[in-house]
């Protein structure tokens, strides 16, 4: 985490998190949106670094993300970590806003240095962020959807409630 890293939500790109919101730990990430964005997948939903999607990304849902999971705070990585951790997903785009909930693993390494992985199973590797999601891609509000592939600015902001 930068020196600088703005509590409360500057808007800044090297806003980082650690945030503290009630006992909450938030993390902040912005991408854009891309002309092959379908979100189509059932299990899954990304963000990821890198600058380019295929059509057979049917789970991602932005690229060019500033910031990865090796990025995270270490306080937001051992929160996340505990099995009753609760996570929300919050992704803005386009003046439309989807939220998914699900939940921490013990197992969650944050190693990752592309991309961030919302799962709606207990799957876990190393681009998991978030497992037992109340959603992925194919749920996202579909203006929302629209707005990403005209290539709109994106954020992802997870926030983990601790066990």
């Amino acid at each position: 985490m930068s020196d600088d890293a703005a509590v409360g939500g500057s808007g800044t790109a090297d806003e980082s998190a650690a945030e503290r919101d009630g006992g909450k730990l938030v993390e902040v990430v912005r991408a854009q949106g891309h002309e092959n964005v379908t979100a189509e997948h059932v299990s899954t939903l990304e963000f990821t670094s890198d600058d380019f999607l295929t059509p057979a990304g049917d789970c991602i849902l932005a690229i060019e993300a500033d910031r990865v999971p090796t990025d995270f705070d270490d306080a937001f990585v051992e929160a996340c970590q505990a099995h009753g951790a609760t996570i929300t997903a919050t992704i803005e785009a386009g003046g439309h806003t989807h939220e998914v909930t699900g939940r921490g693993h013990p197992d969650f390494s944050f190693e990752n240095e592309r991309s961030h992985v919302i799962r709606t199973s207990d799957y876990v590797d190393d681009r998991t962020v978030l497992v037992g999601a109340s959603g992925a891609a194919a749920d996202v509000d579909r203006e929302l959807v629209a707005a990403l592939a005209d290539g709109a600015d994106a954020t992802l902001t997870l926030e983990v409630e601790p066990a």
